[in-house]
């Protein structure tokens, strides 16, 4: 007798409109049937996964099965069929909080305080239930709805791992570049930690509208972030209460062991007291950097994720956007770096948005041809990046 295919998820859902697309996977909106009920469904196509691949997607589920916290998108049903797996989760409709803070009239180190505190609950459950996301990064953070103080949902537990107490031990390198902490850069044992450190990062960004580390040159990037090598120039920290650097500077240790907990952040005045701590002025240049940081992210990522569709590459289950092509085949950082600088010159970020971008991605290990658009929804300005075409490059 022949064995029953599963066929739960097309009997009792149907599918709506894209949301989101990665390498592997892709993110619909869907409801169910019986109850009119609105999820965001993200398809696996379980075809071209390896079995490493599977361990990580049950791993992912089995993770987010755990988590059920107000400020993270929580997982509802995960659903295997023939050649898909389906995991459906909240439906949050407010898109990135870093996109709705460049749309706010008003933003203040107040508002950057309720941000992040916000995250760092997320973080703090997360640990107590024995998991370390080791990906948080804007594009991981998310708003509930499209209404007024809209409560900032964690997503994307691809990359996240369980871990025993304050277990520290070395389980791989992952993550985003600019968010890596030191100590996963020495390939030395982690664990809880690390999220705490891209937490440093994201706050530093929310704050002036720019990374603390950054470089064109990864190696480089890298050796920043080693030696903890950031700052607070004028003048746009001049601005920025004592207390907020504070904060920043615990989370930013360099020693995992007396970096701060998500626990005692939570505890910080500069958190907790937010109120008569926190500056209420509005930080304009802050939105501004803010603007051509969500530009240039955004570009980059669709370059990146494009030449991964392309190249139907397996690596591991990286399904947003990632920020590195360092470990893929084929390409270096360095040319994609390129890409978006030709793209960008002569464009400002409140002119243009990226609407399309064309990425050919030829099968070799010496070289690889980038053919990009970048189309502006208001000038209808193309930018060819002409320098990259039937370009050599050197892949060591």
């Amino acid at each position: 007798m022949a064995a029953t295919t599963c066929t739960r998820f097309t009997d009792e859902f149907q599918l709506y409109e894209e949301l989101g697309k990665g390498a592997f996977s892709v993110v619909r909106r869907c409801v169910k049937l019986c109850s009119g009920q609105e999820y965001a469904a993200k398809i696996i196509n379980t075809k071209k996964l390896s079995a490493r691949d599977h361990q990580k997607l049950e791993r992912e589920a089995r993770i987010c099965r755990l988590l059920k916290h107000s400020n993270i998108v929580r997982l509802h049903d995960s659903i295997s069929e023939e050649g898909f797996h389906y995991l459906l989760f909240d439906l949050v409709t407010g898109g990135e909080l870093f996109e709705d803070i460049v749309a706010r009239e008003y933003y203040s180190e107040a508002d950057a305080s309720h941000c992040i505190q916000q995250i760092v609950e997320a973080v703090l459950h997360c640990h107590q239930m024995g998991v370390v996301h080791r990906d948080l990064k804007p594009e991981n953070l998310l708003l509930a709805s499209k209404c007024k103080n809209a409560a900032v949902k964690l997503a994307d537990f691809g990359l996240a791992i369980e871990v025993q107490g304050e277990q520290q031990a070395w389980f791989g390198f992952a993550g985003t570049p600019g968010y890596l902490s030191p100590e996963v850069l020495r390939k030395e044992a982690y664990g809880k930690p690390v999220d705490i450190w891209a937490c440093g990062v994201i706050l530093y960004i929310l704050l002036v509208g720019y990374p603390p580390f950054w470089d064109e040159d990864q190696h480089k990037l890298y050796q920043q972030i080693k030696a903890g090598a950031y700052d607070f120039p004028s003048p746009e920290w001049d601005t920025v209460t004592p207390e907020a650097k504070n904060l920043i500077n615990q989370m930013l240790t360099i020693n995992p062991a007396k970096r701060i907990t998500a626990q005692e952040a939570l505890k910080h005045p500069w958190v907790c007291q937010r109120s008569t701590v926190a500056s209420m002025m509005h930080r304009q240049e802050t939105v501004e950097c803010l603007k051509k940081f969500n530009a240039r992210r955004k570009l980059k990522g669709a370059i990146l994720t494009t030449m991964l569709v392309s190249r139907n590459f397996s690596v591991g289950r990286q399904t947003t956007a990632p920020a590195s092509i360092s470990n893929v085949p084929g390409t270096t950082s360095g040319i994609v770096e390129q890409a978006v600088r030709a793209v960008e010159k002569g464009r400002t970020c409140g002119q243009t948005s990226l609407v399309t971008l064309f990425v050919v991605c030829m099968f070799s290990f010496e070289w690889f041809t980038l053919a990009s658009a970048c189309i502006s929804v208001h000038l209808q300005l193309c930018v060819t990046a002409k320098s990259l075409l039937n370009k050599k490059t050197d892949v060591k």
